[in-house]
């Protein structure tokens, strides 16, 4: 079996102009709860086993800050600094103690083309949730957005250990364990966020989850569905600053043996734009959505 350095996608930082607003949102009506304040950041948890998922702060904008991933282990920092390095990223800081409330080891780096990726060892964990059914358990996946989807797919490969799972004409799908896609990387005229995926426990919790976003103002962006590559459940949203969200289930758990699909393989029948063939098309105000969304730093090479 592959090894991976890099065994989770852990959390997103995600900078907001009304982090009161954000943090209403995320927590009375997406589902995630408060674990802490602390020197302005605002920290959220799903009902799953990671310190946070998502983590608010104040920014002109709103904007991508960072992307942290949880290592397999302390000596994987030394790997992964000279990769990167060698790679075309820049370190940033550390291995360092991460004076943070999540703690553990922490090192950052900056990745080609931009976007900050923070990477941590012996963070603190939570014990499960209770009552989870109809609420996110962690991070699903990123996708991010990039000018060039082949060379940063590379980057995840050599630098950071990832595999190359599926390659659709627009977007390279890479995984850091059983998970069919961690990262997924689009073809995009900018770099930048193209959106947060959270894991729901299953299709039901997405259907519910969607009525409770209904429920509470915010129609379904595009969806429900079933996506190909990954074979997962989505309904996508966008949040009240502008930043895209998805709820899905059901991604497609992979091995060694999974044969690697390209372009030619991901090809829709006329009309449709998932499995089901339910799934209208995606409307031209989320496309914009999707595109909107630059780094934090302003990094874009």
């Amino acid at each position: 079996m592959t090894h991976f350095p890099i065994t989770a996608l852990r959390s997103v930082d995600l900078d907001t102009p009304d982090p009161q607003r954000s943090e209403q949102f995320y927590t009375s009506v997406w589902g995630l709860d408060l674990v802490t304040r602390h020197e302005g950041v605002t920290y959220l948890r799903a009902s799953g086993t990671d310190h946070h998922v998502v983590a608010l702060q104040q920014g002109d904008r709103p904007a991508l800050r960072a992307i942290t991933f949880r290592l397999h282990s302390d000596a994987e920092f030394e790997t992964i600094a000279a990769a990167s390095v060698k790679h075309g990223a820049t370190l940033l800081s550390g291995p360092a103690p991460n004076p943070a409330p999540d703690g553990g080891t922490l090192m950052t780096i900056r990745a080609p083309g931009g976007g900050v990726l923070r990477f941590v060892h012996g963070d603190l964990q939570h014990a499960e949730a209770p009552s989870s059914a109809n609420r996110p358990t962690r991070l699903a996946h990123v996708n991010i957005n990039s000018t060039g989807v082949d060379n940063l797919a590379a980057f995840y490969e050599q630098a950071l250990g990832f595999r190359l799972t599926d390659r659709s004409k627009i977007m390279a799908f890479v995984r850091c364990n059983s998970d069919h896609h961690a990262i997924v990387i689009a073809d995009a005229a900018v770099n930048g966020l193209n959106h947060v995926a959270f894991l729901m426990p299953d299709l039901e919790a997405v259907m519910r989850g969607s009525g409770r976003m209904i429920d509470a103002g915010f129609p379904i962006a595009w969806g429900v569905g079933r996506h190909g590559p990954g074979d997962n459940v989505f309904a996508y949203f966008i949040d009240p600053v502008g930043i895209v969200i998805e709820y899905t289930a059901e991604v497609l758990q992979v091995d060694d043996s999974y044969v690697v699909r390209g372009p030619s393989e991901w090809v829709w029948p006329p009309g449709r734009t998932d499995h089901w063939g339910i799934a209208p098309p995606k409307a031209d105000h989320v496309k914009a959505a999707q595109t909107a969304i630059g780094y934090a730093d302003g990094s874009a090479a």
